[in-house]
């Protein structure tokens, strides 16, 4: 069993055919998308449609439920751009997404925990603001109840591997389209790759082994980060560099 995980795409559609090329490249088929597909200042629509016409398994992310869940006038500064360039079968393909998923009996799906799409699973944020690795008590009590021997996840849009104590992996593949971000919630904080590649995982099951590779693809960051700079976005800067600034 081979197959790709990509996750976090936010509306890059440069980053997601480069990556859907390099997948393809590379004889695999299956694809498991976790999610968070369009909100953002770049092409929603071709991003989403893009994902409609792809033979893929989709949950839905947080930012996916923002754009359907409340009324244009409360959507964030992510949600309201990408919900602008949106008709309403685009809105009904979301809606019908479901927030977890079982692919082929072995791997579990979800965007951010089984529990809630809008809180790390792999990572914690500390009053100060920095960012680490959670604890292994808080990243096992997430994954009481699942049976699978893979879960993936994504969210924080950084890529990792942890492996539970009873041999179980838990995966964010990263994200393919947005290597950087701040976030208020739980504490003001920063992500970031350091990279302006689109990020993904190859996964594959060998001697009743998963086998994680994370993959970075370049692409023309350089054209969504013109476009971002285009609309006013504080996006331009992450996109040129993988740094927020």
């Amino acid at each position: 069993m081979r197959f790709a995980a990509i996750a976090d795409i936010h509306g890059n559609i440069l980053a997601l055919e480069a990556v859907i090329a390099d997948i393809r490249a590379q004889g695999i088929d299956d694809i498991v998308n976790l999610g968070d597909m369009v909100s953002g200042p770049l092409e929603a629509r071709r991003t989403l449609e893009a994902l409609m016409a792809l033979d893929a398994v989709h949950v839905r992310g947080n930012h996916d439920r923002y754009l359907i869940d409340r009324p244009p006038q409360k959507m964030g500064a992510w949600d309201a751009p990408a919900y602008q360039q949106l008709e309403r079968h685009h809105l009904d393909w979301i809606r019908q997404l479901p927030a977890t998923r079982i692919f082929h009996d072995q791997v579990f799906l979800c965007h951010a925990t089984p529990a809630s799409d809008e809180v790390y699973w792999l990572e914690t944020v500390q009053p100060d603001g920095s960012v680490v690795m959670a604890s292994r008590e808080a990243i096992e009590q997430a994954a009481i109840g699942i049976g699978q021997s893979l879960i993936l996840c994504a969210h924080s849009h950084l890529p990792r591997a942890f492996r539970l104590s009873d041999g179980r992996m838990v995966v964010n593949p990263g994200s393919v389209g947005c290597p950087g971000y701040r976030d208020e919630v739980p504490f003001p904080h920063v992500m970031q790759t350091g990279t302006p590649d689109a990020c993904y995982a190859v996964i594959e099951r060998r001697a009743e082994r998963w086998q994680v590779g994370f993959r970075h693809v370049p692409y023309d960051h350089d054209a969504m980060a013109k476009l971002a700079r285009q609309r006013g976005s504080t996006w331009a800067q992450v996109l040129a560099t993988g740094w927020v600034g």
